[in-house]
């Protein structure tokens, strides 16, 4: 049987396992993408790794190169040299194509950085966002990439909408706080996850909302009196998206409440709702799904690859 592949989607989570492996002292080759052309599943910059057993962390195609990748991996490893990998137009494996026509160039470094790897991997642990360079071997050619971490959504609820959209956001790869007044659905929800949950006592009683730039908020209520104090909460942080379940009409009244509590309008601006790409669903599983994409719509690319200049 081949050597398994860990279709993990985050630098962060790549990097988490190049950190352990480092703490271990195991070796592994450390896989960046430095350069797409035309069509592509992945982005520059994106992370993989083999180990020294050759199971494959992360990914670089949609599975149509990924188990070459992995052999190629396990051949630097065995050799201990950089080599950079050239598929699509113009690359010597002419039996392996790429089906979206582009062409793919990978940096594979059985000696990576380790003390860079720690650094950026701590940094992303804090929720700060991580800067990593990468050289060509046999050449000048650097390549520098920054990593956001990975995008947390803070969800306050209760009910199917709340245990449809909490899922629906684990399966995207979301990390997670979930609060609520229904100590059923945090308790349901908890499992398999280990994401932080806040039973809410009351809707006076409001607990501290960690809330970053690459953080979401949502109030998912059909009895909105637990809202107002929870959404003057968010709007004090730095969360990049906030919004909120419920009609047309009842959102208005929420902008009325808001601002009888303070808010000035440039903050009940910051209020989407009713929240979802596609009005007026029913069913708790679409609401989830189109509420996710409005948030995700909202989020910028998680890798920028930096330019040098020419100093």
């Amino acid at each position: 049987m081949a050597e398994p592949i860990h279709y993990i989607e985050h630098a962060a989570e790549v990097l988490a396992v190049a950190a352990r492996l480092i703490c271990e002292k195991r070796r592994f080759v450390l896989v960046t993408a430095i350069e797409f052309k035309g069509g592509s599943s992945r982005e520059c910059g994106t992370l993989a790794l083999i180990d020294v057993q050759g199971a494959m962390f992360g990914y670089m195609s949609n599975g149509c190169i990924d188990r070459d990748i992995q052999e190629h991996g396990k051949s630097a490893l065995a050799a201990g040299e950089a080599r950079v990998l050239h598929y699509g137009a113009g690359s010597p494996f002419l039996d392996l194509t790429l089906p979206c026509g582009g062409t793919l160039k990978l940096l594979l470094d059985p000696k990576p950085d380790n003390a860079e790897i720690r650094k950026a991997h701590a940094a992303l642990s804090k929720r700060n966002s991580a800067t990593m360079s990468f050289l060509e071997p046999d050449s000048s050619q650097k390549h520098v990439f920054r990593y956001s971490p990975v995008p947390r959504i803070v969800l306050a609820g209760r009910g199917s909408v709340f245990r449809a959209m909490a899922k629906t956001a684990r399966m995207a790869g979301f990390d997670m706080v979930l609060m609520s007044p229904e100590e059923e659905d945090l308790h349901v929800l908890s499992r398999p996850s280990d994401f932080p949950s806040i039973h809410l006592q009351t809707p006076g009683a409001v607990p501290e909302i960690e809330l970053d730039e690459h953080s979401a908020f949502l109030t998912l209520f059909h009895d909105h009196d637990w809202e107002p104090a929870l959404i003057v909460k968010a709007l004090d942080t730095r969360a990049r998206f906030i919004g909120c379940l419920g009609s047309k009409r009842t959102h208005e009244e929420r902008c009325a409440i808001l601002a009888g509590m303070g808010a000035d309008e440039r903050e009940i601006a910051r209020v989407s709702g009713p929240i979802g790409l596609v009005p007026s669903l029913r069913q708790a599983p679409l609401i989830s799904v189109s509420a996710l994409a409005e948030v995700i719509e909202a989020f910028p690319a998680f890798i920028e690859q930096l330019q040098l200049s020419d100093a």
